[in-house]
């Protein structure tokens, strides 16, 4: 219980402590929209964009995007448009070429502990594999598997506790049946059949509530990504197969591209199966959890397919691909045990 607190106070300190994602708002204070992606853009972005409509957006906006390093050097010379004045005061814009300053997690000024230590981090990480793909649909795929893999020793444990569960089956079912024609509404008979309950869960190894764990680590990995796709513009530029990586759904069905819509089944079919490998087995021998359970896995999967439209598509593949490896893992798990 104690590390549970620890855990939960050290998320909570680092979101206190964020840099969050800004929105880009123009002089009436609305939104700045990209119209050929529709999407939101982010004031605070790391690195420099390369599309020519969002940086004029930005410029008329006022963002000195100037400043900023490029999210992945081409060459060793980049070249920038510097406006001067001559004798008379006009104002000329130059073009000129000086030395690519790539971005790193170290670039530009302190930004929060968050933003610090995983959102940087984990930009520069996807923009590293991008770069070697040729693709930052790609290099984000890469990234979250190989940050799933570096916590599978954690994840593990959340996915063996299924395989305990099936293992005290047999024991389940008979102190509910033990009990299932006394007294429900009885304190003292109740609160013996949970005690008897949780000795076979002692003798199993079985923590009730270790599928916490993966839902505290679920949270602030989502934020980092989210947070990582909206800060860089090579992410949110870029595109996977014929998907924008920057463009939600809804927009992309708008604009007659039907991909959009097997994005958003991807995503409903994954959370759906990674749902129910992580929670079919925590109820046996409890007919009315396991209603529960059905119920909550059903809820939550509608919930996802009408979040998945409004969320951009990289977003949505960063989704499908840790619920894909989550599924791998319990099949993994399923047999090993076997």
């Amino acid at each position: 219980m104690k590390k549970k607190k620890v855990l939960l106070l050290l998320i909570l300190t680092l979101l206190l402590t964020t840099g969050c994602t800004k929105v880009l708002k123009d002089k009436d204070k609305k939104a700045v929209i990209n119209e050929v992606t529709g999407q939101n853009l982010t004031e605070n972005i790391v690195c420099k964009p390369t599309d020519k409509e969002t940086i004029k957006l930005y410029k008329d906006n006022k963002v000195d995007i100037d400043s900023l390093p490029e999210c992945v050097c081409k060459s060793d010379k980049v070249k920038v448009e510097v406006e001067t004045k001559d004798e008379e005061g006009n104002v000329k814009t130059e073009t000129k070429e000086v030395k690519c300053e790539s971005f790193t997690p170290a670039s530009g000024k302190y930004d929060g502990l968050w933003t610090t230590i995983f959102v940087k981090p984990l930009a520069y990480i996807i923009l590293f594999f991008g770069k070697i793909t040729k693709n930052y649909g790609l290099g984000l795929i890469i990234t979250s598997l190989a940050i799933r893999l570096i916590l599978y020793p954690v994840t593990r444990k959340t996915a063996m506790q299924s395989e305990y569960m099936k293992k005290a089956q047999p024991e389940m079912e008979k102190i509910e049946k033990k009990y299932a024609h006394k007294d429900q509404n009885d304190k003292e008979v109740m609160m013996q059949k949970s005690q008897e309950m949780l000795m076979v869960y002692k003798k199993y190894n079985i923590n009730p509530v270790s599928g916490c764990l993966l839902a505290f680590l679920q949270l602030p990995l989502l934020i980092a990504f989210l947070e990582a796709i909206n800060r860089v513009p090579a992410i949110f530029e870029g595109t996977f197969l014929t998907l924008h990586l920057g463009t939600t759904p809804r927009v992309g069905l708008a604009h007659g591209n039907y991909w959009y819509l097997l994005l958003s089944v991807i995503v409903a079919a994954t959370t759906y199966f990674s749902f129910k490998a992580t929670s079919k087995d925590q109820a046996i021998g409890n007919d009315d959890l396991a209603k529960q359970q059905k119920m909550m896995t059903n809820t939550f999967t509608i919930m996802i397919i009408f979040m998945s439209f409004f969320m951009t598509s990289a977003l949505n593949i960063y989704w499908a691909t840790t619920n894909l490896f989550t599924v791998a893992q319990n099949l993994l798990v399923s047999r090993r045990v076997k």
